[in-house]
C-alpha cells in the first residue's frame, strides 16, 4: 500500500530555546533563510507524499500561517514587481495539502500521533519529527519508503552514535539483514549505561502501519504521565515486523542549541546565493580562533 499521509508533532513548548521559543514556535525559528519546519515539510513534499498532518497546541498558528496563502503579501509583491519573491511565495502555498489536529494536552509525542488516527485512517504513515533536519542527496523519508515499499511493514531510522551516549536515545536491537537494514527485536527508550551493546539510535523518522493507534491508546504513561512512542513501537515489533533502516546522510537535532548552529552552518555552505562567500568568511574566522 502506498503511504499518502505523513503526520508532523509540533505542539511541544521548546523550552530548550527559550526565551526565543516564548513567541515564536521553536519550528520558525530559522535554518539559513526559512523556517526549520519548511525543511521538514519541502523533505515529504520530494518524497511524494500527498498530505501532512500537524499536530498542533495553543501558540502554533504562526505555522499555519506560514504554509497558507496571503493576499496582502501576495498584491505587495506583484505591485512591486518582486518575480521571484512573489513566485516563491506562491510556491510555497501550493506545496502541499496540509490539515490541522489539536493536541489538547501534553502528554507527549505518542499521544500526539494518537490524535492523528481520525484523519490517518487504516493506512500506512509517515512520522516526522520537527526538530530533526537531515542533509542528504536523496530525502531521507525517500529512502525509508523504498523500504517500506519492499517489506510493507514498519520502518524506523536509526544511526549509530557514540555507546556513552546511548542512554540520550531510544535505542535498537535486532539482526542485521543485509547493509544498512536491521530486523528489529528489541528497543529501549533511553537505557542505562552498560544495558545494551547496540550503538543504533532511532531518529525523528518513521514510516507506520496504523496499528500503532491502537497500541498508543493502550499504552500506559511513563515518566511525566506521557505517552512514550518507542513503548508503542515495541509492542508494534512484537505484533508483526519493523526494520530499522540506517540512512544515507547528516541528522541535525535542531531542537539542540548546538545542533541548531550545526545545521545553520551545513546548510548555508549548500545554499546557492550565499555557500562561497560563507565559506571564505568561515575560513577567515577559523585562523582568528
Amino acid at each position: 500500500m502506498k503511504v499518502r499521509k505523513a503526520v508532523i508533532p509540533v505542539a511541544g513548548l521548546g523550552t530548550r530555546f527559550l526565551p526565543a521559543s516564548k513567541a515564536i514556535p521553536k519550528e520558525m525559528l530559522t535554518i539559513v533563510d526559512r523556517p526549520t519546519i519548511q525543511y521538514i515539510v519541502e523533505e515529504v513534499v520530494a518524497s511524494g507524499i500527498e498530505q501532512i498532518i500537524l499536530i498542533t497546541s495553543e501558540g502554533k498558528s504562526a505555522i499555519e500561517n506560514h504554509f497558507d496563502y496571503d493576499f496582502h503579501l501576495d498584491t505587495v509583491l506583484s505591485q512591486k514587481k518582486k518575480t521571484k519573491l512573489h513566485e516563491e511565495m506562491r510556491h510555497l502555498a501550493n506545496l502541499i495539502d496540509i490539515v490541522s489536529v489539536r493536541q489538547k494536552k501534553p502528554l507527549g509525542l505518542g499521544h500526539a500521533i494518537w490524535t492523528a488516527r481520525n484523519v490517518v485512517g487504516n493506512e500506512p504513515f509517515a512520522v516526522l519529527l520537527g526538530d530533526d533536519l537531515v542533509l542528504s542527496e536523496q530525502p531521507c523519508c525517500k529512502q525509508m519508503l523504498g523500504l517500506f515499499d519492499e517489506v510493507q511493514e514498519s520502518v524506523i531510522a536509526v544511526q549509530h552514535v557514540p555507546l556513552d551516549e546511548t542512554y540520550q536515545y531510544g535505542i535498537v536491537e535486532g539482526q542485521q539483514i543485509r547493509d544498512r537494514v536491521i530486523k528489529v527485536d528489541r528497543m529501549v527508550e533511553k537505557p542505562a549505561p552498560g544495558t545494551t551493546k547496540s550503538d543504533m539510535a532511532i531518529i525523528g523518522r518513521y514510516i507506520l502501519q496504523p496499528d500503532i493507534f491502537e497500541l498508543l491508546e493502550k499504552t500506559t504513561p511513563g515518566h511525566g504521565g506521557e505517552i512514550q512512542l518507542t513503548d508503542a513501537l515495541l509492542a508494534l515489533s512484537n505484533k508483526r515486523g519493523m526494520y530499522a533502516f540506517e540512512f544515507e546522510g547528516t541528522r541535525f537535532d535542531a531542537g539542540d542549541k548546538l545542533g541548531y548552529l550545526k545545521a545553520i552552518v551545513a546548510f548555508a555552505l549548500r545554499h546557492p546565493d550565499i555557500c562561497d562567500d560563507f565559506s571564505d568568511y568561515l575560513k577567515k574566522v577559523s585562523t582568528k580562533l
